[in-house]
């Protein structure tokens, strides 16, 4: 039986207020499977005048009575919907990027691709991290549908983020397995459907111990824009963008900061020993 879902209001989809003070692009952040918008929460009030926009999927947090999705294609278009009504509340278009982390950086992709099908405006910029880039290679994981909770718990120990506390008490584990259960029912049920390449820049980050993610993997992203290419390499594992987040504001500041003047106040510069390769 196939469950269908009612649209939500654009203000589910965006649990916080913006902060005081940042009137610049909005940044629209995914999160990674079995994720929420709380993963972006630390990031308020360190990029200048950057708009930090967390998205809340549901199922979790504010949304924990929704129903979370299990296909791209149906939480696609009803994201689009809720990120479009954001960005012109009255009419006049807001400037905005988009960054996803694992999950997200898929999602962030097709629903850049949704608003460009619509007509709509698309983003300044699309930021992807700890994600190989659309039509790579399986990376040969059973689909996460067909395993037991004792699996599912190893592969959240192999990819990590999650508090060794969580995954051994059972009340918890109650709470968090059905949102990451949908959230990779999303990812093993999406099928890359070629199109041109979008007419937006794109900055990649990989990792160099990522086990869901390859850096060559990562750098494949290149294909996906007409537009400048970035790719930065962190040292850590698939949460090092999280973990090292004052690297990862560096590296949006650099891309962003066109659109707001000179460097924001307080970013030291990147380091040379961090890894970039810029293509056009």
């Amino acid at each position: 039986m196939t469950t269908v879902l009612e649209a939500a209001p654009a203000a589910s989809w965006l649990p916080f207020a913006e902060q005081p003070g940042c009137a610049g692009v909005r940044l629209y952040c995914l999160p990674h499977a079995g994720g929420s918008a709380s993963a972006y929460r630390s990031w308020f009030g360190r990029l200048g005048p950057v708009s930090v926009r967390p998205v809340q999927p549901p199922g979790r947090e504010t949304r924990l009575r929704d129903t979370p999705y299990d296909r791209m294609d149906r939480l696609v278009p009803d994201l689009a919907d809720a990120v479009l009504a954001d960005t012109s509340p009255e009419g006049e278009t807001r400037p905005y990027a988009v960054y996803g982390h694992s999950l997200g950086a898929l999602v962030g992709f097709e629903l850049v691709r949704e608003i460009r099908r619509r007509g709509g405006p698309v983003p300044v910029h699309l930021f992807v991290s700890g994600c190989a880039a659309p039509g790579s290679p399986d990376d040969g994981d059973p689909p996460v549908a067909g395993m037991t909770q004792d699996e599912v718990v190893a592969l959240l120990r192999r990819i990590g983020g999650t508090p060794e506390w969580m995954l051994t008490d059972p009340t918890v584990l109650r709470m968090i397995l059905p949102p990451f259960r949908a959230d990779f029912g999303v990812r093993d049920s999406y099928e890359y459907r070629p199109q041109a390449p979008l007419s937006v820049p794109i900055t990649a980050l990989a990792a160099t111990d990522d086990p869901r993610a390859g850096i060559d993997d990562v750098a494949g992203w290149r294909d996906q824009t007409t537009r400048r290419f970035t790719a930065h390499t962190l040292t850590g594992g698939h949460f090092a963008v999280l973990e090292q987040a004052a690297v990862t504001h560096r590296y949006i500041d650099r891309a962003l900061r066109g659109t707001w003047g000179p460097q924001l106040p307080g970013l030291a510069p990147v380091h040379p020993q961090e890894a970039s390769v810029v293509h056009h």
